[in-house]
């Protein structure tokens, strides 16, 4: 049953991204759903399926997108297991600490990306960082924080409690 789900959640990410979210942007910039969707896998399922998910996700969106394929493998699957690891570790994750780590998570990724464009003067990394790699980033941590807010309301979820 989780395969079926997370194999929908992997493949229907690309079409939502790709659709929906264009309609969703706020001043054109769209959250990662994909890191988003990693750090819940992780949070909620454990670091295994929060890496393998993520792993999964990084792939399918860096076939459909012109960035790099080691970087999205590498953040996704990294936050899943990171976000993992810290669900089992923190008595009481809030979707605070959540949206925060996304944020600078996110942060870290566009950074790295826009030093990763070899064709870029400092003005124009500036502008990059500036005009999208942080709004992008914040927009990953309200996404993420939120999501998770709801999520945590709806499910029991047992595994981040230490009652």
């Amino acid at each position: 049953m989780k395969f079926s789900i997370y194999l929908a959640l992997v493949l229907l990410l690309v079409p939502l991204q790709t659709t929906l979210l264009p309609h969703l942007s706020l001043w054109n910039v769209k959250p990662d759903l994909g890191l988003v969707a990693a750090a819940l896998v992780g949070l909620f399922a454990g670091e295994l399926e929060g890496l393998l998910v993520g792993l999964a996700i990084g792939w399918v969106l860096s076939l459909f997108s012109a960035g790099e394929l080691w970087l999205s493998l590498l953040t996704n699957g990294g936050v899943g297991l990171l976000a993992g690891f810290l669900g089992r570790q923190v008595s009481q994750m809030t979707s605070v600490a959540l949206g925060l780590g996304l944020l600078l998570v996110s942060l870290a990724s566009g950074v790295f990306a826009a030093l990763n464009f070899q064709h870029l003067d400092g003005s124009q990394m500036w502008w990059m960082i500036e005009s999208i790699v942080f709004p992008q980033a914040c927009f990953d941590g309200v996404v993420g924080g939120g999501l998770y807010w709801l999520l945590s309301r709806r499910f029991d979820v047992i595994r981040l409690r230490t009652e």
